[in-house]
């Protein structure tokens, strides 16, 4: 079998990671990152992007994937805006990269990838429904059914983070009252939930945040039953700077998923990522699947 190479981008705020895969084994060869400096703008940002996939790609390298915060409108791979770069409105990237670099490339939601490479991760080796959610900055999430991902009509299926969870109601002042996901369990609100927490860890764990902690919970588990209600995965996988620190009260958010959902509803299984390289690893997997489909 021919050897060949697959790239795995994640466009973060503040760093981009760039990673060089084995195609047929998912094997990482070479990695390399920089950071944005976003407040330089978007093309600037954009042409470090290009000179560092040069250097990066090999001879054998056939496509490459790129996962970037925000949403992304399929199948044209095109950014309705990336949050902290400056001038990154509607940008055309799967088809300005692909032109730059003269290689197919595929642009995906950063927690579908996520979710699509917990969903292929050996460890839990999961079939039929996975559900990954991506808790950090924001809340974002992804589908992935029998291994490929569930875009919906739009591509924006799987975007927890703006499913309602108290419409009018916030613990926190705040103009905007919508009531969402992400208002209540992102990294940014629950520092304003809990204002003298210092790291995500802080928000759950000793006396600092003690009054929140199982109101936090209890969200968490009700987001989970909605979704349970919604789709009956068979896997949920939390992950993000915020997600990973749920891992000591994962018992505690299964027995309120147990009292609020339907009676004798199978619960899904519900874990914290294991990955450490998913987003990467999930956008060079979209761009293999794509390429295998042409």
């Amino acid at each position: 079998m021919k050897k060949q190479s697959v790239l795995g981008i994640d466009m973060g705020g503040t760093k981009v990671d760039l990673v060089r895969y084995n195609s047929h084994t998912l094997q990482e060869e070479e990695r390399e990152h920089f950071l944005t400096h976003a407040e330089r703008g978007w093309q600037q940002v954009f042409a470090d992007l290009v000179s560092a996939l040069r250097q990066l790609r090999s001879a054998d390298t056939v496509a490459v994937g790129v996962g970037v915060p925000g949403l992304v409108q399929k199948p044209e791979g095109m950014i309705v805006t990336l949050p902290n770069i400056p001038g990154s409105q509607h940008i055309p990237l799967q088809k300005e990269l692909s032109a730059e670099i003269g290689m197919h490339v595929i642009v995906e939601n950063d927690a579908n990838v996520f979710a699509l490479a917990e969903a292929h991760n050996s460890n839990f080796a999961h079939k039929g429904v996975v559900v990954g959610m991506t808790l950090g900055t924001g809340v974002g999430g992804g589908i992935v059914i029998d291994g490929d991902l569930f875009r919906g009509t739009h591509g924006f299926a799987g975007e927890i983070g703006h499913m309602l969870l108290s419409p009018g109601k916030l613990p926190y002042v705040s103009q905007d009252t919508r009531g969402d996901v992400e208002q209540f369990l992102s990294g940014t609100a629950l520092g304003k939930r809990c204002t003298a927490a210092r790291s995500p860890g802080e928000y759950l764990e000793g006396e600092v945040c003690a009054p929140m902690k199982q109101d936090v919970l209890r969200e968490v588990a009700w987001v989970c039953v909605s979704l349970t209600a919604l789709l009956d995965p068979s896997l949920i996988v939390l992950g993000g700077s915020v997600g990973k620190a749920f891992k000591p009260h994962l018992q505690a958010i299964i027995k309120e998923m147990e009292e609020w959902s339907l009676p004798h509803a199978p619960l899904p299984q519900l874990t914290i990522a294991t990955l450490d390289d998913a987003a990467t690893r999930g956008a060079a997997l979209v761009a293999l699947k794509e390429c295998s489909s042409m």
